[in-house]
């Protein structure tokens, strides 16, 4: 695969101290984040760790109890997923929502259709569906035949392409390579690479340390719905990311300071001796 250059552009998205409560359970607790244009920034962490609350947040379907979301400089409230959508935040959620008996045509344009003399411009559609498809480098047979007949990364190109009709400024994918075989995945990461060439904003919730690392600009660690470490994808290891993940590494407090004393080193069979002398 191709390696893009990597981009520096403006935040067009910032996140800080976003708090959420679920009863009595505290799924985030100030965690900041942050997106630039023409950036991949991957989401990653444990189960629990609150990367599915954050994005909902985002998208739209729950409110953030405390902190602040800003686009392009200015406070936005995400109360519903289409407040989401009207300021250019478009969300591929794992399930990918598709409606498999309707063709890619209809997937894309469902809800969205275009209207010529009253009735529906099919092709328009078409000719924008094939358009936006070539513009992503998709591999798609046909936009006519139903989405039940296409692959799994096929389909999740459909979803993703069905994101990009109102021309969003970031664009979320939740698991996009999950269950995918290894040509499927390098065909959704060369579609997030496009993504990125387009100028979009791009957030990654990923599992795959190896798929994060193949695309992602910057990599910001969840751990226990608090920041636990951001890297740059560049330099970072999959080691050091499973330390962030999993809590042996502390951003804030390094797990062996270099002026630490250490216990000194009883070799087992000294120790062994040193038992039996006891007794």
């Amino acid at each position: 695969m191709s390696v893009s250059p990597r981009r520096t552009g403006d935040h067009v998205l910032s996140m800080r101290g976003i708090d959420k409560r679920f009863g009595a359970v505290r799924a985030l607790n100030g965690v900041d984040f942050r997106v630039r244009e023409g950036e991949v920034v991957a989401l990653v962490g444990d189960n629990g760790a609150g990367k599915s609350t954050l994005v909902k947040i985002l998208a739209g379907v729950h409110p953030a109890d405390a902190g602040t979301i800003e686009l392009d400089g200015e406070l936005v409230q995400l109360s519903s997923p289409a407040d989401a959508q009207d300021l250019g935040i478009a969300t591929v959620f794992q399930d990918l929502a598709l409606c498999e008996n309707l063709d890619v045509v209809a997937n894309l344009w469902l809800g969205r259709e275009l209207i010529e003399r009253g009735r529906l411009d099919e092709v328009g559609m078409e000719e924008r569906t094939w358009m936006l498809l070539r513009e992503l480098a998709a591999k798609v047979p046909s936009v006519r035949v139903p989405v039940s007949t296409l692959s799994g990364g096929q389909r999740q190109t459909v979803a993703i392409a069905r994101s990009l009709i109102g021309e969003p400024r970031i664009v979320i994918l939740d698991e996009p390579t999950a269950a995918l075989g290894v040509a499927q995945t390098a065909e959704v990461l060369n579609l997030i690479e496009r993504l990125r060439d387009r100028g979009h904003g791009v957030v990654l919730i990923s599992h795959n340390l190896t798929d994060v690392l193949a695309v992602a600009d910057r990599i910001v660690v969840l751990r226990l719905g608090r920041n636990n470490g951001e890297f740059d994808a560049e330099t970072a290891t999959s080691e050091v990311l499973i330390a962030a993940i999993t809590g042996a590494f502390d951003p804030v407090r390094p797990v062996s300071p270099p002026d630490e004393p250490r216990a000194p080193v009883i070799p087992l069979a000294d120790a062994r001796r040193r038992v039996d002398g006891d007794r």
